[in-house]
């Protein structure tokens, strides 16, 4: 079995230290490039239909398709200062004994600042994992060997650029700010659309990233009071919902037929991936711009209810769709006692996407291309 420090680069779980360790400092770069390792697959059997989970996936994704620019109330007005304050009170940060902590002499400018900073954070790290989802899918398209995944990929990479498009607007008409891309999901991208295997492309986007992020929005879309970005993280999570889909019902056939030592693998890059998730969820960024030390702030953020119950809630589409795989399982279950320890395992019995993604679509009336 592969070492902690080979698979995470330190010996344990919560060493902040090691997580702190790895910071973006591109902040002026504006391209970054990465060796994509794959082959081009063509694929002489046009016969679509012979996967007709696929199929209905790709006349559903063809059905709901729907622009950003004309769909969504962009004309509406977002008072940040106001939202802000409400998202840090529903994390209930001032709640806490603050004696002792980085926030003891904070007043309201303060905390409103870290609200502020806080959207801005989120958002960023929202636009960059699209652009990520936006390449994987490309690559997807180009190296899957089935003629129906290909369809509905293709469909995926419209839904990736339009998703990367909204984010990008919101960020630049209704917030105060960009953010790089933290190093954690920058790292986790990076082996993404390295990796040669198409395989390991749709566990890493499909079922992990896409995964976190629908489990994401959903909680963001719970808790905001903008009603734009409500109705366009409802957007978005409608098509994320397909996008896990699309990766369990094509890898539940793929895992069925491989060896213990190659579900291995895909046990620990799928641990990998998730312990580099939770570990973006940090917001370090954030904390060095305000001037606080990551290393004093993050542990006393951690005591939050609310925020520890968020970070668990992200992974309520990662652990039943990994069950659904087989991979929790696998090995004598190496999968299940990692998730274990990281205190998420509670989620396997949930319903996988491959079944509920119909309970995410939108009505025929909510979008002018649905009607």
């Amino acid at each position: 079995m592969t070492s902690y420090r080979e698979l995470i680069g330190r010996d344990e779980l919560d060493d902040l230290d090691s997580i702190l360790a790895m910071t973006n400092t591109d902040f002026e770069g504006i391209i970054h490039t990465v060796t994509d390792n794959c082959d081009a697959m063509f694929t002489w059997n046009y016969g679509k239909g012979e996967r007709p989970a696929l199929t209905k996936l790709y006349e559903k994704a063809k059905r709901s398709q729907w622009n950003g620019e004309t769909d969504l109330p962009w004309e509406t007005e977002v008072d940040q200062e106001e939202f802000a304050h409400l998202a840090v009170s529903q994390f209930g940060f001032q709640q806490l004994d603050l004696t002792h902590s980085p926030f003891q002499n904070w007043g309201d400018k303060e905390w409103l600042t870290l609200g502020v900073e806080s959207q801005n954070w989120t958002l960023s790290q929202f636009m960059h994992g699209e652009q990520g989802a936006l390449l994987a899918t490309a690559k997807i398209v180009e190296t899957v060997p089935w003629i129906d995944a290909k369809y509905y990929a293709a469909t995926q990479v419209m839904d990736e650029a339009r998703h990367v498009e909204v984010f990008a607007k919101y960020l630049d008409t209704k917030l105060s700010g960009h953010y790089p891309m933290n190093m954690h999901l920058g790292m986790l991208l990076d082996d993404i659309i390295e990796d040669s295997r198409w395989d390991m492309t749709y566990l890493g986007m499909q079922i992990m990233v896409e995964g976190l992020a629908l489990a994401a929005f959903g909680f963001m879309h719970q808790l905001t009071e903008d009603p734009l970005l409500k109705k366009l993280l409802r957007y978005v999570m409608s098509d994320e919902a397909r996008h896990v889909a699309f990766g369990v019902l094509s890898l539940k056939e793929v895992y069925a037929e491989m060896s213990s030592p190659e579900l291995q693998e895909r046990a620990e890059f799928a641990f990998e991936a998730a312990v580099r998730m939770r570990d973006r969820f940090l917001q370090q960024e954030v904390w060095e711009r305000l001037g606080v030390d990551p290393k004093k702030a993050i542990p006393f953020a951690q005591q939050s209810p609310l925020r520890a119950e968020f970070q668990k809630m992200l992974f309520t589409k990662i652990v039943p769709n990994c069950k659904k795989l087989g991979l929790l399982d696998a090995n004598e279950g190496w999968l299940r006692q990692r998730f274990t320890e990281i205190g998420v395992i509670e989620y396997e019995n949930l319903t996988d996407t491959g079944e509920e993604y119909d309970a995410f679509a939108l009505a025929d009336d909510e979008t002018h291309a649905a009607s």
